[in-house]
């Protein structure tokens, strides 16, 4: 699947967001390793931080049905009934998520500022010197490290 390809599924995928008070709908397509691409909108609540991102509705969508290896998300962005038109980056949350699941040297996000025109990054560059699950030692390693 090309970058192109990845950012008309966002842009799709943006249809489905609920952004009544923010009035802002984003869309991600996320790619697992078997080409599947997993869509995820923005859904807002009036209490604000109940709400979540485009970019962790795809990974939770992907993770809660067993998926747990990714290649790449296109993350697109842009003002409720207006076409996207500016770059839409992953807030640090959605990136600490991505981080979760992903190798930060190898994974893309993908970013639109229309259909056709894409940036492409990998984790690491927008989450430098990152913590994953491998910085956090298991029980059974502190013991052992222990004993």
């Amino acid at each position: 699947m090309t970058d192109i390809d990845l950012v008309g599924e966002a842009i799709a995928a943006r249809e489905g967001a609920y952004a009544p008070y923010s009035r802002f709908a984003v869309g991600a397509a996320l790619l697992d390793s078997t080409g599947k691409v997993w869509h995820g909108c923005n859904i807002e609540n009036a209490a604000y931080t109940p709400g979540n991102c485009a970019e962790r509705t795809a990974f939770f969508k992907a993770v809660s049905e067993g998926v747990f290896s990714f290649e790449a998300i296109a993350v697109v962005g842009g003002p409720v009934g207006e076409p996207i038109g500016d770059w839409c980056a992953p807030c640090g949350v959605c990136r600490q998520v991505m981080r979760e699941f992903c190798d930060p040297r190898r994974f893309r996000v993908v970013l639109a500022n229309s259909p056709t025109v894409t940036r492409g990054f990998l984790l690491e560059d927008l989450l430098p010197m990152s913590f994953g699950p491998e910085d956090l030692s298991s029980p059974a390693q502190s013991a052992e490290a222990g004993a």
